[in-house]
């Protein structure tokens, strides 16, 4: 028998849903206004430049995390599309921004690579995690680092421009490395907690199958 793979249902399209995919699209408008350095425009006779463009364009990605499982919690409409799509927008947003900041000269390569090596590490735990029927939440360091993640990289772009904002953008990045490396650990330690003890319940049940087999063998002797 074939089974065709079912797309969205309407229940799943929803508003939180539609921020993640919302969030999505921020990613490549990011990139292009962060690389391409436009647009540079004059209105109501302020000076609107790139950079601020691209801080407004990932802040109001950022805000879209907040009120997507806001809403969904809300709204009692978690799905399965959200939780696959949300932590994928989270990923491809903060990538872009940093992968950018490096063609920028804004950000060492070698600590843009741990940030991102480290989201895909946990995020490797956790599916390897799942296919045990097992389940890692969020924790509170990780939380922490993404929203000094998206200050770090608001600071820095703005110093593309405003050199007053370098020293204290390279120094959130610092930290977001840090954070980043302590939360890996983490993740890592509440994984192997987690199988290790899966492991041993599976080789103590075949031991305890034959435990009671030898008892009923036992009791069935005349």
């Amino acid at each position: 028998m074939i089974h065709r793979h079912r797309g969205p249902t309407l229940a799943e399209l929803n508003l939180p849903n539609g921020l993640t995919i919302l969030r999505i699209f921020f990613v490549p408008l990011l990139v292009v206004v962060l690389l391409t350095r436009e647009p540079n425009v004059t209105l109501f006779g302020l000076p609107f430049h790139f950079e601020l463009w691209g801080v407004l364009i990932l802040l109001a990605a950022a805000a879209t995390d907040l009120a997507d499982g806001y809403l969904a919690r809300k709204r009692r409409e978690v799905t399965t599309l959200g939780m696959l799509l949300d932590p994928v927008a989270d990923k491809l947003l903060i990538s872009a921004a940093f992968i950018s900041l490096i063609a920028m000269g804004l950000a060492p390569a070698w600590m843009v690579v741990i940030v991102i090596g480290r989201d895909f590490t946990v995020t490797g735990l956790r599916n390897i995690a799942a296919v045990e029927g097992l389940t890692i939440p969020a924790s509170t360091l990780g939380k922490t680092k993404m929203v000094l993640e998206v200050a770090t990289a608001c600071l820095l772009i703005l110093a593309a421009k405003h050199h007053a904002f370098r020293l204290i953008g390279t120094t959130l990045l610092w930290l977001v490395v840090i954070s980043a490396v302590l939360s890996a650990a983490h993740y890592f330690q509440v994984f192997w907690r987690q199988v290790d003890i899966r492991i041993k319940l599976r080789q103590r049940s075949p031991l305890l199958a034959e435990q009671e087999k030898k008892t009923e063998d036992v009791a069935a002797r005349p």
